[in-house]
């Protein structure tokens, strides 16, 4: 019987809490001492680990948790949470353009309702900002049919990302419609959405 594979973990420099790689994301001190967000957690470096949420983030510069964790002085950016959601915004987008290159995917509503009505659709997408009346229509057909528990929903990204991301202009509605690219953007979306929400108290 193969032995249970182990799952890296790091501490967090903020609550030095022991969490999964999975659930921290990595920053690095640039040549310049300056501190960034490494999402993909391989950039070269020295580097110290913090909660994969913008709270925590902002704790962790407010805190000086950097410098104590890096043992040396470090230069921030004013707003290093909102700078870490980019990247983040960023990774996903990497893995919808993928999805593209791959032909996974369909825009536009006409084709987004017809990859929902045959079960083809992976993942809906909706622009964060698409119109009331447009992101109500599309999210009743989910609930029509059922999928509103098992098909996940990526809406944190703009009209102007989607499009970056899809090659097209003014990208509302689209969705993901197989291949190991849509495993890849869900992933990241489910991280970006643990990233963003706020934290309850």
């Amino acid at each position: 019987m193969a032995a249970n594979k182990q799952i890296a973990t790091r501490e967090c420099c903020v609550t030095k809490a022991i969490l999964p790689k999975t659930e921290l994301i990595r920053f690095v001190v640039g040549p310049d001492d300056q501190i960034f967000p490494d999402v993909t957690g391989k950039a070269g470096g020295r580097g110290v680990w913090v909660t994969a949420t913008a709270q925590a983030v902002a704790d962790a510069q407010s805190k000086k948790a950097f410098a104590r964790g890096l043992k040396m002085p470090v230069k921030l950016p004013d707003d290093l949470a909102g700078l870490t959601q980019k990247h983040l915004e960023n990774q996903l987008i990497g893995a919808l353009q993928l999805a593209r290159k791959g032909g996974f995917f369909v825009m536009g509503s006409a084709k987004v309702r017809s990859a929902l009505e045959s079960d083809k659709a992976r993942a809906l997408i909706t622009a964060s900002d698409a119109s009331d009346d447009g992101r109500r229509k599309m999210l009743q057909l989910v609930r029509v049919l059922e999928l509103e528990d098992t098909l996940p929903h990526i809406d944190l990204l703009g009209g102007e990302q989607l499009s970056l991301a899809f090659g097209g202009k003014n990208v509302i509605h689209a969705a993901l419609v197989g291949g190991a690219a849509a495993n890849s953007a869900i992933e990241r979306y489910k991280r970006l959405v643990r990233y963003v929400a706020k934290t309850n108290g």
